[in-house]
């Protein structure tokens, strides 16, 4: 398992390891501006997370998800806030994809 200090070393390291795309979830489910491609969660598994609680504002904690599709062979990362940012639509997103660690 892979540790990281904070988000943004934790976003460089799985983008060398080959996590390239950056995916935002949506009402239909994930979708990457760079390819122009959607999909839903259950074309995806979750293959680690990273959480990051912020040290001096607990508002600013999140998650980094390193996601892969089942079919297309893409993989990236899913950054999602959670704590006094969270949002229950992203939190339902997420319950959606597998998580295969």
């Amino acid at each position: 398992m892979y540790v990281y200090e904070n988000l943004l070393e934790a976003l460089q390291e799985l983008n060398k390891r080959g996590f390239i795309y950056d995916f935002n979830l949506h009402a239909e489910g994930i979708y990457c501006h760079a390819i122009e491609l959607s999909l839903s969660p259950s074309q995806f598994e979750i293959v680690e997370h990273h959480r990051f609680e912020a040290d001096t504002n607990p508002g600013d904690s999140s998650i980094v998800y390193a996601i892969r599709s089942k079919d297309a062979g893409i993989s990236g990362v899913l950054v999602n806030a959670y704590g006094a940012y969270g949002d229950a639509f992203n939190d339902a997103m997420i319950q959606q994809l597998r998580v295969h660690e």
